[in-house]
């Protein structure tokens, strides 16, 4: 069924993340009701609005470095394409500091 799925460790990495975020928000949630609150997104978001967001721009990261990592390693004279592992930090980052200061 998912044969069509390259499962690198990367990718397994990714979603093992995003479901261990998921399970900790709800305990989260459970334990401590969130608040709308306004920070530097436009509107006043609560945290599972926040995680949403967070996680849409962890994938689009993760997607604009897949697609251009070839030209990428054309334009810095790259031997190979660059590391997967550093969309990885990167988008984690973006979701954390989403997750803070939106």
């Amino acid at each position: 069924m998912f044969d069509w799925m390259v499962w690198t460790l990367p990718v397994a990495v990714f979603f093992a993340c995003i479901a261990l975020v998921l399970v900790g928000m709800t305990i989260w949630e459970i334990k401590s009701p969130t608040t709308t609150r306004k920070g530097f997104l436009p509107i006043a978001t609560t945290r599972g609005d926040r995680l949403f967001i967070g996680l849409l721009a962890a994938a689009y990261i993760n997607l604009f470095w897949v697609g251009l990592g070839e030209k990428l390693a054309a334009w810095f004279s790259l031997e190979q394409e660059p590391s997967v592992w550093i969309s990885f930090v990167l988008s984690m980052a973006v979701l954390v500091w989403i997750m803070r200061k939106g």
